[in-house]
Formats: C-alpha cells, sequence, structure tokens
C-alpha cells in the first residue's frame, strides 16, 4: 500500500493549489480517503474525507467549506483537493491517509498515509 502526495508549494494569500494524492497497492473504491494537515507546533487535524465509493459522502473542516474541495478518480487511483482562497493560516504539512470502509470521524482512525506535501501561504 503507498500513497503519495504531490503539489504542494508557496502560494500567496488568495491563490489556489491543487493537491493530488497517488495511491497503489490496494482499491482506491473500497477506502475512504482523508486529507489531514499539520502545521508546526500544532495536532493534525483532518480537512476533508471522502468515504468509499459505495457510500460516497464527503465531509470539510469547517474553516476550509467552501473553499476546498475533494475528488476521486477511482479509475485512476487518485486522489485531488483543490485549495481555493489560501489563508496563511493554512499553511501546513498535508498528508492523504486512508481507511477500508470508512466513515471519516477521525484521523486516528485511518490505516495508512502519505510521506505528506508542504503548504506554504504567505506574501
Amino acid at each position: 500500500v503507498q500513497l503519495v502526495e504531490s503539489g504542494g508549494g508557496l502560494v500567496q494569500p488568495g491563490g489556489s493549489l491543487r493537491l493530488s494524492c497517488t495511491t497503489s497497492g490496494f482499491t482506491l473504491s473500497h477506502y475512504s480517503i482523508g486529507w489531514v494537515r499539520q502545521a508546526p507546533g500544532k495536532e493534525r487535524e483532518g480537512v476533508s474525507c471522502s468515504t468509499f465509493s459505495s457510500d460516497g459522502k464527503t465531509y470539510y473542516l469547517d474553516s476550509v467549506k467552501g473553499r476546498f474541495t475533494i475528488s476521486r478518480d477511482n479509475a485512476k487511483n487518485m486522489v485531488y483537493l483543490q485549495m481555493n482562497t489560501l489563508k496563511p493560516e493554512d499553511t501546513a504539512v498535508y498528508y492523504c491517509a486512508a481507511e477500508i470502509l470508512g466513515r471519516c470521524q477521525g484521523v486516528e482512525d485511518y490505516d495508512y498515509w502519505g510521506q505528506g506535501t508542504q503548504v506554504t501561504v504567505s506574501s
């Protein structure tokens, strides 16, 4: 099982980034995939989550609702996080994580994690 994030970088406030999570070694449609971030000195927080395909629900942290969108392409084994109107407080390392048949109930429930990608929002 492998998850590899990409797409992070430095962006000005108000800008956009799209993070990608390339998955392999498992059947993506059977897994819930979440994006979790961790800023320096802070605990991990779940940003967004997409449940397994037959459940089909998505969830967002209140502070990113309306700005971030999670999507998945099971055929391509890819999960994305489109981030718009970025703010300095969105600065963190972003991880994608997977849980088989998960309900997106907590970051502690994920079974597999990627290595993370840095997102820095600064002028």
